[in-house]
Parts: C-alpha cells; sequence; structure tokens
C-alpha cells in the first residue's frame, strides 16, 4: 500500500451536478488552476441529486479499478453551508475528498480508514470565505488537486478520530425466504438488489424459488441477458456481485414498473 506522500497526479471526480450546468467546469477549472497536468476521470455526474447511498454504490464498484495513490473527489453534498466537516480520508492506498456525511464510511464498509482528517486548514483552499452552497469549488476541488499534486493529507487539515457512519441495509432473512430491495437502477433500467450471491446461495440451500419483483415472477437464475427471448425478464448475479432484474434488450425499471427501494422478495419451496 502507498504511503501518504505517495501519490498519482489522477484524480476522479463523482457529483449528483449532472453535466448541463457549470459546477463540473467550476470544479475542473478550480483543479488545473492549481496543476494543470493531474490527469482528470469523470466516473458520474448523474447521482440522484443528494443521494448519498448511490453515490457510495457507484464508488464502491469501481474504486478497486483505479491504482492505488488516487484521489477521488466526491461531491454528494445535501448538507452543504451546515456544521458537517469537510473531511480527507486515506483508505487501502487512495485518498477520498469530500463532506462528511456517511458516504466514506459507506465506502469502507465496518472497517477503519487509515487516517481521516477534517480540511481546516484555509490555505489549501480556493478562497477563506467559501460560498455557503458551493463547496465543490471553494473547499473539495482545491484541496483534491493539492493531495493529487503531493500535498499530504496532514498538510491538508487536522487529525480526526472517527467518520459519520452510515449503514448499508441487509435483506430480511428466514426459513421460507429473504426480502431484499432494490438499492440502484442504472442507465439501462436493470435494478440492483441488496441481495448478494453469498447471502442468496446460504440461504436457498439448493431448493428452487419464485422471486417476486414489480409486476413479474421469477423463477431462475441466468448467466447472459441471450437466455431469454428479447423483451422477455430475466435476474441474474451481475458484475457487482448482486442479484440484478433485467429485461433482454429492455428496461426492466420501466417494463416491470421497478423503482428505487421496490421490495425484492424471494419464496423458496
Amino acid at each position: 500500500m502507498l504511503m501518504q506522500n505517495q501519490v498519482s497526479p489522477l484524480l476522479t471526480l463523482t457529483s449528483d451536478f449532472g453535466t448541463q450546468d457549470a459546477y463540473v467546469a467550476a470544479m475542473k477549472g478550480t483543479i488545473l488552476r492549481i496543476n494543470p497536468s493531474v490527469q482528470m476521470v469523470d466516473i458520474t455526474h448523474e447521482i440522484a441529486p443528494q443521494d448519498i447511498m448511490e453515490a457510495a454504490f457507484v464508488l464502491r464498484d469501481v474504486v478497486p479499478y483505479f491504482p492505488a495513490g488516487t484521489t477521488h473527489l466526491v461531491v454528494v453534498d445535501p448538507g452543504v453551508g451546515t456544521e458537517r466537516r469537510p473531511v480527507a480520508v486515506l483508505s487501502g492506498g487512495h485518498r477520498f475528498v469530500g463532506p462528511d456525511n456517511g458516504i466514506f464510511s459507506l465506502l469502507l464498509a465496518d472497517g477503519e480508514p487509515d487516517m481521516a482528517v477534517v480540511l481546516d486548514r484555509k490555505s489549501c483552499w480556493l478562497t477563506e470565505n467559501p460560498n455557503n452552497t458551493f463547496h465543490g469549488r471553494d473547499i473539495f476541488a482545491p484541496v483534491a488537486a493539492h493531495l493529487a499534486s503531493g500535498l499530504s493529507l496532514t498538510e491538508a487539515g487536522t487529525l480526526i478520530d472517527s467518520l459519520t457512519r452510515l449503514r448499508w441495509a441487509q435483506p430480511l432473512i428466514d426459513q421460507e425466504g429473504m426480502q431484499g430491495w432494490v438499492v440502484h437502477i442504472d442507465r439501462f433500467g436493470n435494478s440492483i438488489s441488496n441481495i448478494s450471491s453469498s447471502c442468496f446461495n446460504e440461504a436457498a440451500r439448493g431448493r428452487c424459488f419464485k422471486c417476486y419483483v414489480g409486476n413479474t415472477i421469477l423463477n431462475a437464475l441466468s448467466t447472459t441477458f441471450a437466455d431469454v427471448s428479447s423483451g422477455e425478464p430475466l435476474i441474474f448475479f451481475g458484475n457487482s456481485g448482486f442479484l440484478e432484474i433485467a429485461v433482454s434488450s429492455g428496461n426492466a425499471s420501466e417494463l416491470l414498473g421497478i423503482r428505487k427501494g421496490a421490495p425484492v422478495n424471494v419464496v423458496f419451496s
């Protein structure tokens, strides 16, 4: 694992700003003013507004594929301008910069970070009087740029012992079945639940099942979209390791009436 002074000029950006406004460009401009050689990668700016859980879910899927030393700027900040703390976190050789609103505890699962600091060194900010509604530009982006340029966490802020904690909702399980929930819907309409393959297999113990979700009932696991005809629904364990509901060549969310938070009920025979 890289030590905190071994950094990469690679910086990722995740936000709920969308791209139709100036917010993302303003953060990127701030970063480039500090270090024009920083390599920036957009993870996504299409997180649902203020949806901390969705941002954490997306980041958990993608962070492991970036090299150690990467700095990750995360701006999903419904508490901007309040007493919530701006923080930077070191974990697994990666640096994370953003609000202390629980998102980093979700990324860390039940583990603890290698280091966490509150960003109180105003010399690292864009301005000592940041705008109360745009800490992404005035605090988080400049600090992330400095970290990607070699600044250590302890030069950016003061050490803290803990972060605000949130926890993933876990499926409910009994002898007859299990209930999970749809936690994310991707742009194809694939509806991803919080039921992991290990959780499912442990509960199923090889038994047949029926899965009730939206307006459909499914009773077999598929491995590819081609396992069913075009327009037909299917369930499978996707690349994230969780049970997904999809429609071959279609949009499961629209066609099956599935929304984020919808129950996914599995009954074993």
